[in-house]
């Protein structure tokens, strides 16, 4: 977005995608051939055809061309020409031989992305003119820069473009711009169909880097020079000029509380309008659309939001007034996004403004602030939160990394809901150097404050995974204290409420905490050792098939020698015949390790087809104990496969 910003300041025309560049490649292609059909024969609304014209270009099927229209054009021959010019270009890569663009710039995500990553860099580098031209930035190019580098031959950015001049030191113009102070250009967001969960929020640094080095952070390596106080105020009223007032504030900061400017911080936050109690009204977003599609500023962004928002309102709307206003709709041709152009969405505006303003959402609505990285326990003083709990902070997120925060940690949570303060989350960190109990234990502090603080804390476990190496590619990464089986367990767990671990509501006997994660520690690693289908789907396994009381009566009545030997197996995650026979099992572990080849694939929460998923697996579960075991996980999948 501040890239975005950039460009639009040097005068150049941007485009931003999120998605298959294949898709890309054939919106290009389409908006080439929409030029030809129209120089062609510009009788026909060819911009209505738009899908299928670009399935044509896609799939070369000839039946599309009939949908397509060709044949009610008397240049049915030229036209059919040209679109199959288009598909064969796309078939036969030909766009690579005429790349359109001037210049690519490829953000990257985590580490573990790597795969994906290199592929869509070499993607690009057949788009852009001029290699040199394909710049490629973020969190995984940082880290390994030099891996990245050897992999695609692109010399990657490392860390902030916090310095003038950086992309074109030769540019007058962007000689005296740092990207990184930029505001941010919102329209960008409204080119692509994704829509991002915090859209109507001012995203900004107060701060910038951390004070500490925790070897398990990226945040000294991407920002390695602590900035005490980013100045927002500027830029805060630069979007909200050009975007309109957003409803909260979205603040990245690493380690805000580390700031010795942190009481004039708040001030300013209070100052852009976000102090406790304050309210929003959204301001009239069509009023602010057809200004920049007037403007000209993105058009292809600011086309799509106005449509977006003309056809919105339908919905407001009853009787009469929705039909008048349908009709409007339809005499102007922008009810479908194909036929949507600016020249008729700036000529319809004034005829349906004053029925825009009188039925859009004027609601006051409540307005929160969300340091999203977390907060550090080990700067919180009484009068840090007592400041905190001047905004309308909500979530308040603390993060839990290791035990040995435990003190600090609780005095931030207490000394919060002195303050009022009650809506609290934090990352838990694990995979690292902790071990399996560590993790059940900060969960476990986290239950028993909120039921004496009668404050709510939803807890996000975070794996660890590797800041560098070979390791740093993927997410199989096992720390020192644990297991894959463990690692996958709960991730299996997690995966039932993506991710959260939420307190207890209001008349539940026992908090999801205990249902998933075990009232006691026995109970925890009594789970992390259960089959991960029995996990994943609890209660189908527990209640309506009843194989986890089987399960957990074998499991506890195991000798101490066939009990460490299945354990092994079990730490290992591997079920294949040649891996249980490496470890001499008893026919008893044997059997007991038929448990853990049931699979996740068929089976959904929910469906009440349980018998017949009964019987497929009674005879293995309650057969012979000299089963042989032929089944294997792969667990590269989020659901688990199984093959022979």
């Amino acid at each position: 977005m501040k890239i975005a910003t950039y460009h639009r300041a040097l005068g150049d025309n941007v485009r931003f995608f999120k998605g298959d560049l294949k898709d890309l490649v054939i919106q290009q292609l389409y908006e080439e051939c929409l030029d030809a059909l129209i120089e062609i024969d510009s009788e026909i609304n060819w911009q209505l055809k738009q899908a299928d014209i670009k399935k044509y270009i896609k799939t070369k099927k000839s039946n599309l061309l009939f949908d397509i229209g060709t044949q009610n054009s008397k240049f049915e021959f030229l036209l059919q020409h040209r679109l199959e010019d288009f598909a064969d270009i796309f078939k036969k890569k030909r766009y690579e031989k005429k790349p359109l663009y001037d210049r690519i710039y490829v953000t990257t995500l985590f580490t573990f992305y790597w795969k994906i990553t290199v592929e869509t860099i070499h993607f690009c580098k057949k788009l852009v003119k001029n290699v040199n031209e394909l710049h490629v930035g973020g969190v995984l190019a940082s880290l390994l820069h030099e891996e990245l580098e050897a992999e695609t031959g692109i010399k990657p950015s490392q860390g902030l473009l916090d310095q003038p001049g950086m992309l074109d030191p030769n540019n007058p113009i962007a000689a005296n711009l740092v990207i990184d102070n930029l505001p941010l250009d919102y329209s960008i967001l409204d080119e692509i169909d994704y829509e991002y969960p915090t859209r109507s929020a001012y995203f900004t640094f107060m701060t910038k880097g951390c004070t500490r080095k925790c070897a398990f952070c990226s945040v000294p390596i991407l920002e390695p020079t602590y900035k005490p106080k980013i100045e927002t105020i500027d830029k805060f009223n630069d979007i909200k000029s050009r975007f309109g007032d957003q409803q909260n504030l979205l603040l990245m900061d690493n380690n805000v509380l580390a700031s010795p400017k942190f009481l004039e911080i708040i001030e300013d936050i209070k100052s852009m309008g976000f102090y406790k109690g304050a309210t929003y009204v959204e301001p009239n977003q069509l009023d602010i659309a057809i200004r920049n599609l007037a403007d000209g500023y993105n058009n292809r962004g600011s086309l799509r939001r106005t449509h977006r928002l003309v056809n919105a309102l339908v919905g407001r709307l009853k009787k009469d007034v929705a039909q008048n206003y349908y009709n409007l709709l339809t005499e102007y041709h922008v009810v479908d996004f194909e036929s949507t152009t600016i020249e008729n969405l700036l000529t319809l505006y004034p005829l349906i403004k004053d029925t825009y303003e009188k039925y859009r959402s004027k609601s006051p609505k409540m307005r929160y602030v969300d340091f999203n990285q977390g907060t550090d326990c080990r700067y919180v003083t009484e009068e840090i939160m007592e400041k905190l709990s001047e905004i309308p902070i909500r979530p308040l997120r603390i993060a839990f990394d290791y035990i040995g925060l435990k003190k600090q940690y609780v005095s931030a949570v207490r000394l919060a809901a002195k303050y009022g303060i009650r809506e609290l989350s934090n990352y838990i960190l694990y995979n690292f150097k902790d071990k399996p109990e560590d993790l059940w234990l900060r969960l476990k502090i986290n239950i028993d404050l909120c039921k004496e603080l009668d404050v709510a804390i939803f807890s996000f476990p975070m794996k660890y995974i590797p800041l560098f190496g070979e390791e740093a590619k993927h997410r199989d990464f096992t720390g020192q204290h644990w297991n894959k089986k463990f690692v996958r367990a709960i991730q299996s767990i997690l995966n039932v409420t993506k991710g959260i671990v939420a307190p207890a509501s209001k008349g539940e006997a026992r908090s999801f905490f205990e249902k998933a994660f075990g009232e006691s520690l026995e109970d925890f690693f009594d789970i992390l050792y259960m089959p991960e289908t029995y996990i994943v789907y609890r209660y189908v396994f527990e209640n309506d098939l009843q194989y986890t009381p089987i399960w957990m009566s074998e499991y506890k009545s195991l000798n101490v020698d066939d009990l460490a030997t299945a354990q092994a197996i079990i730490q290992k995650n591997i079920f294949t015949p040649e891996a249980i026979d490496t470890y001499y099992p008893s026919d008893e572990v044997r059997h007991f390790l038929r448990h853990y080849t049931i699979q996740r694939g068929n089976i959904e929460a929910g469906d009440t087809g349980y018998k017949k998923l009964k019987n497929q697996y009674d005879k293995l579960i309650k057969g012979d104990q000299f089963i042989n075991l032929t089944l294997t996980y792969d667990f590269e999948d989020d659901v688990a496969k199984v093959s022979k």
